[in-house]
């Protein structure tokens, strides 16, 4: 691979207290117990980081945060993404300078260009820094797919951009990735429930909200099938499967901040326009949660 960031890749939520402010101690609490619990490299200020309601100072700040509190043992990606070209190159030049060890820069959002337009976004983040880019395809949130024949270009022309992350549930996209794209660029999943599926066609891991809670289960999972003990790969995923379907009941990160918060992790806060669980709610997660017999 160009470059690898592992398999487990972490997509942390930002921890808020109780007035909306970030709770820095949280982020650093937060990153240690990732990197204990299985992940391989963890993305601060993505959309679970509730990145669309956090403003450039804090996000920085979160990096930094969470560069300390990895002391070099996880590399610490940032989630530096804007329908905005000129802000995505702005934020990814300043990831870099602050120590980032890579970028995730998701297809611009709302203003849903053409498979050229993404050419010239992608283009000039690339461009603009030394470190690796992860794209970020998730047709559901940005309104456009970005095509194959766009991620061939672009990994055919920038060497640092060294991934794609997919969230999106057509596995054929994954095999025509692997037949056009270089054969060093790395596929990852952008929903915990298909993780299995599409590493049986080729995808490297996951990037993941429910590795918060399974972490450790689910880099087993993946190291299982690799290794060719699919049996136990499957079971796993088996296990796993209605925790990471309920995740997603109501807007991420709201229930993996509920489920975090239970364990005493983190506060449930989010910002609005997102809002907490009702009890009913939680009641309905923590059922599912506690059923989960690993």
């Amino acid at each position: 691979m160009r470059y690898d960031f592992g398999e487990v890749i972490t997509a942390m939520v930002t921890p808020f207290d109780k007035n909306g402010k970030v709770d820095y101690n949280k982020v650093e609490e937060l990153t240690s117990h990732l990197i204990e619990h299985g992940s391989d490299a963890i993305i601060v200020t993505g959309t679970t980081g509730e990145s669309p309601t956090l403003v450039y100072d804090e996000e920085l700040e979160i990096l930094s945060t969470a560069n300390h509190a990895s002391q070099n043992k996880k590399k610490i990606i940032m989630g530096t993404g804007s329908n905005c070209t000129e802000t995505a190159v702005m934020m990814s030049k300043r990831a870099e300078k602050e120590g980032a060890a890579g970028i995730l820069s998701v297809v611009p959002y709302y203003n849903k260009p053409s498979q050229k337009g993404m050419i010239a976004h992608f283009s000039a983040v690339a461009e603009a820094v030394n470190i690796p880019v992860i794209l970020y395809n998730i047709p559901s949130r940005t309104g456009v797919n970005m095509s194959v024949e766009t991620a061939k270009y672009l990994t055919e022309k920038y060497e640092n951009i060294v991934a794609i992350k997919q969230s999106f549930g057509d596995l054929d996209v994954i095999t025509d990735y692997k037949l056009a794209l270089p054969k060093d660029v790395a596929i990852y999943s952008g929903d915990d429930s298909l993780t299995l599926p599409m590493l049986s066609v080729g995808a490297h891991g996951v990037i993941s909200v429910a590795s918060h809670l399974f972490g450790t289960e689910i880099k087993s999972m993946i190291r299982n099938f690799k290794t060719g003990d699919i049996m136990s790969a499957r079971n796993m995923h088996y296990k796993l499967y209605p925790i990471m379907k309920k995740l997603f009941m109501a807007p991420n990160p709201v229930p993996v901040k509920a489920a975090l918060a239970k364990k005493g992790i983190i506060e449930e806060f989010v910002r609005r326009p997102l809002v907490e669980l009702d009890d009913a709610e939680k009641k309905e997660l923590f059922s599912v949660l506690n059923s989960i017999k690993i």
